[in-house]
Order: C-alpha cells, then sequence, then structure tokens
C-alpha cells in the first residue's frame, strides 16, 4: 500500500520543491497577495473605462497605454535589473505603485476621473513596470538554486492564476455591490505583503547574482544575444504574435460578457475565474515535472490552446463558454510557463534581466498594439470577433512552428546522446 502510494507522494512533493527555500516562499505569497490586488484594479479600470466611454476601443486603448512604457524602454529597464539590486527596485516600485493605487481611489471616490485623466494615470502606472518587471521576474533565479528554478516559474505563474481567480470574482462583486473605488484601495493595501516579503528575505540565503558591469551599448548587446540564440528566439518570436492576438483577455472578455452574454461585471469576473480554475490545474500539472519541456511543446500547447479560445469565441451557449475557458486557462499556463522556464534556463546570468525583459515585452508589452487592435475589431464586427481572431491564428501559429521546433529537438538530442565506443576490427 505505501509503495503504491510513494510516487504519487513524491509527485506531490515536486510540485511545491522551490516552496522549501525561505525566500522564494517570501517572494512567493508576498507577489500572490500583491497581485489578487492587481487584478481588481484592472478589472475597475476596465469597467471604469466602459463607465465613461462605453467604447470597446477605448478600453483597448487604456489597456495599451499602460503598456506603451515597457514598449517603449523595456529593454533598458531589462539592462538596469542586470546592474543593480534588485529587491532595491522592487521598493521603489512596489511602494509607487500603492500610491498610484491612491490617487486612482481617491478621484474615483469624488467623480472627478475624465477619460483623459484616466489615460494619463494609466500612463504614469505602466512607467513603473518598466523597472518592475524585468526585477520581479529575475530574481526568482537569484532565489532558488538551477534545480528548481522551472519548478519556481511554474509556481509564480500558478500564483498568478491564483490571484486572478480572486481578483476577478470578490473585484466583480465589489463592483457590481459597493463600487469601483474600494478595488483601488484594495489593490494599495496588498503592496504592503510584497515589501514585507522583501524585508523578510535573508540576503547570505540568495544566489550571489552576476551583475552586470555598466557599458555602453548594452541594450543592443542582449538584442544581439537574445536574437542569436534560436533557443531564445523562438520563444520570444510565439510569445510576441500570441501575445498581439490572443492573450488581450483583460480587453476580450469583458466585451464578450456584455455584448454576446449580454451579462455584468460579475459575469466577466464567473469567466475570468473560470479561466484561471483551469490555469490552476494546468499550472500544478506542469509544476510536477522535474524537467522543462521539449521546445515543440510550445507548437503543440499553441494549437491546443488556440483551439479553446475559437470555441469560446464562437459559441453561443455561456456554459459551454465557461468550459472552454477552463481549456484556455489551461492552454496559457502551460504555453507561457514553458516558454518562460526555457528563456530563464537557456540564459546566461548576466543577460537573465534582458532577456526577462524581452519575455515581458513580448508576452504583455505586445498589448499596446494588441488591445487596441482586438478592441476594435470587437467594436465593428462584434465582440466574439475579439477572441476569433486570437484563436486562429494561434493554430496556424503552432501548425506552422512545431516541424521547425520538432527538427531542433531531436537534433539537440543527438548532440547530447553519448556516441558509442566504435569496435575494434578483428
Amino acid at each position: 500500500m505505501n509503495e503504491s502510494r510513494s510516487p504519487l507522494r513524491e509527485r506531490a512533493a515536486a510540485v511545491v520543491s522551490s516552496l522549501r527555500v525561505r525566500n522564494y516562499r517570501l517572494y512567493f505569497f508576498g507577489q500572490s497577495v500583491s497581485v489578487a490586488g492587481t487584478f481588481m484594479q484592472t478589472l475597475a479600470l476596465s469597467f471604469l473605462t466602459l463607465q465613461l466611454t462605453g467604447s470597446g476601443a477605448a478600453l483597448g486603448i487604456v489597456a495599451g497605454v499602460r503598456i506603451l512604457p515597457f514598449v517603449l524602454l523595456g529593454p533598458l529597464g531589462g539592462v538596469i535589473a542586470d546592474r543593480y539590486d534588485k529587491r532595491r527596485l522592487l521598493y521603489v516600485t512596489q511602494s509607487a505603485s500603492a500610491a498610484g493605487a491612491i490617487v486612482f481611489a481617491i478621484l474615483a471616490a469624488v467623480g472627478a476621473v475624465t477619460y483623459p485623466i484616466l489615460i494619463v494615470l494609466s500612463l504614469v502606472l505602466g512607467c513603473l513596470t518598466v523597472l518592475d518587471n524585468p526585477a520581479r521576474q529575475s530574481l526568482i533565479a537569484d532565489l532558488v538554486p538551477r534545480e528548481t528554478l522551472a519548478n519556481a516559474v511554474v509556481l509564480n505563474s500558478v500564483s498568478l492564476n491564483v490571484a486572478r481567480v480572486l481578483g476577478s470574482v470578490i473585484g466583480g462583486a465589489l463592483v457590481a455591490v459597493v463600487g469601483i473605488p474600494v478595488c483601488f484601495l484594495i489593490n494599495a493595501a496588498s503592496f504592503i505583503a510584497v515589501l514585507v516579503s522583501l524585508a523578510q528575505m535573508r540576503a547570505d540565503d540568495m544566489i550571489p547574482p552576476v551583475r552586470a558591469p555598466r557599458a555602453r551599448g548594452q541594450v543592443r548587446e542582449g538584442l544581439r544575444y537574445a536574437f542569436g540564440t534560436p533557443e531564445l528566439l523562438f520563444p520570444l518570436l510565439m510569445l510576441t504574435i500570441t501575445g498581439i492576438l490572443a492573450y488581450e483577455f483583460p480587453t476580450t472578455l469583458p466585451l464578450l460578457a456584455t455584448g454576446a452574454f449580454h451579462g455584468t461585471a460579475a459575469t466577466y469576473g464567473i469567466m475570468a475565474a473560470v479561466m484561471a480554475g483551469g490555469a490552476i490545474i494546468g499550472g500544478l500539472f506542469a509544476a510536477s515535472r522535474k524537467t522543462p519541456r521539449h521546445s515543440s511543446s510550445l507548437a503543440v500547447t499553441a494549437i491546443g490552446w488556440g483551439i479553446a479560445i475559437l470555441i469560446t469565441g464562437i459559441d453561443p451557449n455561456l456554459p459551454i463558454a465557461l468550459i472552454a475557458l477552463a481549456f484556455v486557462g489551461y492552454g496559457s499556463i502551460t504555453f507561457n510557463s514553458t516558454a518562460k522556464t526555457t528563456l530563464q534556463l537557456a540564459s546566461r546570468p548576466e543577460m537573465r534581466g534582458r532577456v526577462m525583459a524581452l519575455w515581458a515585452l513580448a508576452w504583455g508589452g505586445s498589448t499596446v498594439i494588441g488591445a487596441p487592435l482586438v478592441g476594435w475589431v470587437a467594436e465593428e464586427l462584434g465582440s466574439r470577433w475579439g477572441l476569433i481572431i486570437g484563436g486562429a491564428p494561434t493554430i496556424v501559429l503552432g501548425l506552422i512552428l512545431y516541424p521547425l521546433l520538432r527538427r531542433r529537438d531531436k537534433s539537440a538530442a543527438s548532440q547530447d546522446r553519448p556516441e558509442t565506443e566504435t569496435p575494434k576490427a578483428a
């Protein structure tokens, strides 16, 4: 009996292996609380924009403006993350983000928010992501040993989706019952968890980072390195295309909820929560694997993920669409965490901040193009088309790249295989 349960216990232990590291455990829980608040704020911003404008294109512009600074300056933020103490950078960015949430709450409470003010404040908060995102992502590699890095990356994605569930469900209920300003206030308070976790980390237990020296041309150096390394280039290419067309759910789901399904903020909260629930299940499966998947699995996952997005977009029945959304979440976290782990492990330590800045630029920064685009398409052709134009190209991308990535996997496997000894002549 014990022997039959041993593999199950080993698999369960593998799921949470990185949480045995104290510093990462603090990071994990601090970020989980903060991200839940961030999703509440994102939901509040979406419905505040719709209240002010009633326009899907306007909603997409607000989402894009929030990402614009990172699109313009993201690689520079990666250089700064490679040069300086990441914890100190996070103290600054997280404190400033909390202050921004308080400003949003005050203006929304007194009715002083206009659409131009919303754009300006979103742009200011977006500037903080230039430093915050690469510092947060590359800090993970300083907290855990290399053999548990893949697990830590996946669990970080799982925590993000748990936070999406809590933030979306609670945020949707709060918007419907007590109003938008409360979501901003709760988000401001959530940053306290991050600041406390950073303060409690033991510097002696961290892996000494390899910091890049100050030099000219380091942004170009990072770009050349990423584009000249196939193990980095192909995941970044796939992330960019799917990031523009498929991963625009803060724009597409509110429009689908209020448009095709004639719902409210609570409807959107349920849809986002179901998608995040699927992502949590997918993340737990991914976290139980001891080694990263082959790069060709990115293409396979893209195909399945695109099919789920397409079904969600075309299905006229909300319950069936919710089932499809669970698979959308599953595919999303599997695709993103596999790509992120590949980038973390394949990049040199002194380049990791710049590589992860490119990851954030490809996956989230593409929103500056994708969100206005899918918002406009959904407004002109109908809310379902915001998902259709994401799902179909994602399927095509996976089908095109699978043979190429499969050949690279076979080539890498043959190079790693030890040569057999040549038999001696008789």
